[in-house]
C-alpha cells in the first residue's frame, strides 16, 4: 500500500485527487494539507507527497520531502526561475515527477507534437492556442509552455526569443523563427490545447480537450505509484508512461 499526502487539498485538483484515490486499491491518503496545516507533522507516515498547492509553496514542500526522504509528484505551475532552481536542487536526493500536465492524452499530444514538428520541418509556421477557466491565475498554461519548449527544441530555437505571446498593432510579417502562444480565459473550461502547423496550402492541427479534472488526478495518482520505486532524479509523465 502506497501512502500519499495531498498538498493543496482544498483546491479543485486537491479535491479531485482525494476523490479519485478511493478507486485505487493500492493507494491510501494519509494526509490532506492546505494553507495553515503543518505538513511536517504528518509527512513521516507517508511514502509520497502529491503537490497541487501554489507555485510559491512548492520549493518549501520539496525541501521538506528531501529532508524526510519522501518522493514527490509536483503539479503546480507558474514558477519563477528562482523557484525552479530551488526545486531542481533536490533531484539528487529524492525521486520527483514534475509535469505541467498529468493527462495521458496530453502527454500523447506532447509526443505527437514532437513527431509532427520533426516530420513537417521548418516550412510550417508554429502556433499554440490554449483556453482555461476564468479562475486560472497563470498564463500561458504550463502545458502550453511545455508544447512551446518541445517545438523550440525541435527547431533549435531559444524559446524566450522565439515566443510571441499574442499580437497587436503593426507587428510586421510573421517570421519563421516565431512560436505563437495565445491564452484564452473564460467560463469553466478545464483545459483545451491546440498546436497549429500552418504552411501554404495546408494546415495540421493537433488538439486535446479535457472535460474533467479526474483525467489529471488519475494521472498524478498513477505517477505517485510509479515514483516511489524510482531512484532519485527528476522525471516527468513521459517517463511514467514509458514514452521516452
Amino acid at each position: 500500500m502506497t501512502k500519499i499526502i495531498i498538498t493543496g487539498s482544498k483546491g479543485r485538483m486537491g479535491q479531485a485527487l482525494a476523490s479519485c484515490a478511493k478507486s485505487f486499491r493500492d493507494l491510501q491518503v494519509v494526509g490532506q494539507i492546505d494553507q495553515g496545516d503543518d505538513l511536517s507533522a504528518v509527512i513521516a507516515g507517508s511514502d509520497v507527497v502529491i503537490d497541487f498547492s501554489l507555485h510559491s509553496a512548492t520549493p518549501a514542500i520539496v525541501e521538506l520531502c528531501a529532508k524526510n526522504k519522501k518522493a514527490i509528484v509536483i503539479g503546480t505551475t507558474g514558477h519563477s526561475n528562482a523557484e525552479i532552481s530551488q526545486i531542481t536542487n533536490h533531484k539528487s536526493q529524492i525521486p520527483m515527477v514534475w509535469a505541467s500536465n498529468f493527462s495521458t492524452g496530453v502527454n500523447t499530444l506532447f509526443w505527437l507534437t514532437r513527431k509532427a514538428a520533426e516530420i513537417l520541418g521548418p516550412a510550417f509556421d508554429l502556433e499554440i492556442v490554449e483556453m482555461h477557466h476564468r479562475l486560472k491565475k497563470d498564463a500561458p498554461s504550463g502545458t502550453a509552455k511545455s508544447l512551446a519548449e518541445i517545438l523550440a527544441d525541435v527547431r533549435k530555437l531559444q524559446l524566450d526569443k522565439a515566443a510571441q505571446h499574442g499580437r497587436a498593432g503593426i507587428v510586421g510579417e510573421r517570421t519563421q523563427s516565431e512560436i505563437g502562444i495565445h491564452s484564452i480565459r473564460g467560463g469553466d473550461v478545464v483545459g483545451d490545447h491546440t498546436v497549429i502547423f500552418a504552411n501554404t496550402g495546408e494546415r495540421v492541427e493537433l488538439t486535446h480537450k479535457a472535460s474533467s479534472r479526474e483525467t489529471f488526478a488519475n494521472g498524478a495518482l498513477r505517477a505517485a505509484l510509479w515514483v516511489v520505486s524510482q531512484k532519485p532524479g527528476l522525471y516527468d509523465m513521459q517517463d511514467v508512461l514509458g514514452l521516452k
